[in-house]
This record gives C-alpha cells, structure tokens and sequence, in this order.
C-alpha cells in the first residue's frame, strides 16, 4: 500500500461525502482512505458506511473526542507507506495525490510536501485572501522553512508525509495549543525538509463552525505559546548571541510576545521601531535607521501588518543582514 489517507470527521453530514468522493476519484488509485468517526450523530456514520462499498475505504471508531485522537488512530491504523492528511469539509482535486507522491517519489530528502490551496464557499474577507495569497506564495523548501514562525504556511489538510517521520518524531500531541502547528514546528526543528507541488492540491472550505474557527486552542494566544516555545530552541541553536535578542516592534503585540520569549528564558536587550517613543520598559527602543550595516545583533520581527513585513525584510537585506542569520520574521 503506498498511501494512507486520513479523515477525521465529526458531524460533517453536509460536506462529508463530496470530500469522501474527491478522495475516490483520484488519478492515482494505490491508496486506503481511513474514515476516523470521532462520534457523529448527524448522519455522518451513514454516509461513510455507504462508502464502504468501495474495498479501499475503511470505518474506524474512535470514542475519545478529539481531533488529535481521531488522527492519531489513523495513523495507528495506516497501512501505507506514505500519510496524507483530509478534512471532512474539504475537497481535493482528482491529481492530487499523484502530484505529491511523485513529489515524494523523486525528492527522497523531503519528508513532508503540500500543495496551494483554493477557497470555496463564500467570497472571504481581505485579511483571508491576504493569507491565502502568502501561504500559496511559499512554495520552496526554504521559503517554507523561513516563515515557520509567521504563522502556519501550510494548510494541513493538504500534506502527505513519510510514515516514518511518525516513528522517528512522534505523532501528534495534546495540548493547549494547535496541535498541526505543533507539529509542523517540531518536525521542522528536527530538520525535516518540506516542499509544496506547484499547483492547487485542495479546496479549502473555511466555515464559520470549523473547528480552527471555534476552539481555544487555536486562537492567536494558542498560536503564539507554541511558537514561542519552538522559537526558543530555534535560537538557541541559530542565534550567535543567544540568550540576547532586539525585537522589531515596540508596540502592545510585540511587547506581549516578547513576554512569552522571555517566559522561555530570552533576554531581550532592546526593540526597534519606526518611533524611539514606544518605550517597552527598563529595555531601550532605537529607530530603525540607526541599525549598522554590519550584522551585530540578532533581530526577531513581531510586526505582523500586512506589506510591513515586507518592508522590513527588503531594509534589512539591503544592508546586508541576512535572513535565518541575522534575523527572523516572527509575525
């Protein structure tokens, strides 16, 4: 078996069985897709009990309430040699795990792969078709690797990864905070490589009752905890002037991560912004300009509006600062 696809669904009656369909009309048909019912009593059991009548499907129960068990016991039950992740809301286009098994197949140093993203449903707001556009943008292994602390670049209903990664890293893991991102993170600490196909793999239906939508641990503090933690050990292993670290952005945002940096033992030693009058504290703010062209400090960026990040990275490189090096977008 080369590919274990993985569905986790709870009471997803109205979208259920298009993303099941999707999964069944593949191009490429060595696969088992494994229908994880986490509990459902809309009528979800009945829709994947129908899809039983093809031989590749199997209906797994898991009676402990949770996405994160729900997909962990499909992995405990998978049976191929490569993972792919599906939502029960989600559809995916007909080539798309042969795009990324072929990936996988001629990449035998990468460990996960994705692919773009499309959105359905209704027409989304400008700060979500702005985070589509950079999620789609990052394609490449290093461009991936670069954004891992802005936010999550990779829709996880659309990877497939290597099942040993599991056997290597662990699966996923409970907590107060998103357990994809989690990850995400600790396979990227550990050195995984990661590439997205250079087409659309998935639609992605973003619901107002989607579970990223409604539950604690997905909410931006959620977010920022986890990263936070997985920052740390970034730094620790990159920054040549670890524990110290200047911040970019001395405004309320990136004064409250820069708590939860400091909660895992960083030392800030000052922040940078467009104004020296955002005082943070006993710790110094300096305008940007007054940055030397000669790397002599390691910067983290918290300034998280949309085309400042920008900015800041094009400032910085053209003074010679270098990125993954010198400094890291971190919002």
């Amino acid at each position: 078996m080369k590919v274990s696809v993985i569905l986790p669904f709870y009471n997803a009656v109205q979208t259920l069985e298009i993303a099941i369909r999707s999964i069944l009309d593949q191009t490429f048909q060595d696969f088992e897709l494994l229908l994880i019912d986490n509990n459902s009593i809309d009528g979800s059991t009945e829709i994947a009990r129908r899809a039983l009548e093809d031989g590749r499907v199997r209906l797994i129960q898991e009676s402990n309430q949770g996405v994160v068990y729900a997909a962990n016991r499909g992995l405990e039950e998978a049976c191929g040699s490569y993972i792919a992740r599906m939502d029960a809301d989600d559809w995916s286009f007909p080539n798309r795990l042969e795009k990324q098994v072929e990936l996988l197949d001629t990449n035998p140093s990468i460990g996960l792969v994705s692919g773009g993203v499309e959105y359905f449903g209704k027409s989304p707001k400008e700060g979500f078709t702005k985070y589509l556009d950079w999620i789609n943008g990052l394609v490449g292994i290093n461009e991936i690797y670069l954004n891992q602390f802005v936010e999550y670049p990779i829709v996880n209903p659309s990877i497939m990864f290597r099942r040993e990664l599991t056997e290597k890293f662990g699966v996923y893991k409970s907590g107060d905070f998103p357990e994809d991102y989690e990850y995400f993170l600790r396979l990227q600490q550990e050195g995984v490589r990661m590439k997205k196909a250079d087409c659309a793999v998935i639609k992605w239906n973003d619901l107002p009752n989607r579970l990223t939508r409604t539950h604690v641990n997905y909410s931006e503090e959620a977010f920022d905890r986890i990263k936070s933690k997985y920052l740390q050990k970034w730094l620790k292993e990159h920054n040549p002037y670890y524990p110290n670290i200047w911040i970019w952005g001395a405004g309320k945002k990136a004064r409250q991560k820069s708590v939860l940096l400091r909660n895992q033992e960083v030392e800030i030693s000052g922040f940078i912004d467009v104004s020296v009058k955002n005082h943070s504290g006993d710790s110094p703010v300096i305008h940007f300009d007054s940055l030397p062209d000669q790397p002599d400090r390691f910067i983290v960026s918290y300034v998280s509006k949309w085309g400042a990040r920008q900015e800041i990275q094009e400032f910085l490189k053209l003074k010679g600062w270098k990125e993954g090096i010198d400094f890291i977008m971190a919002a």
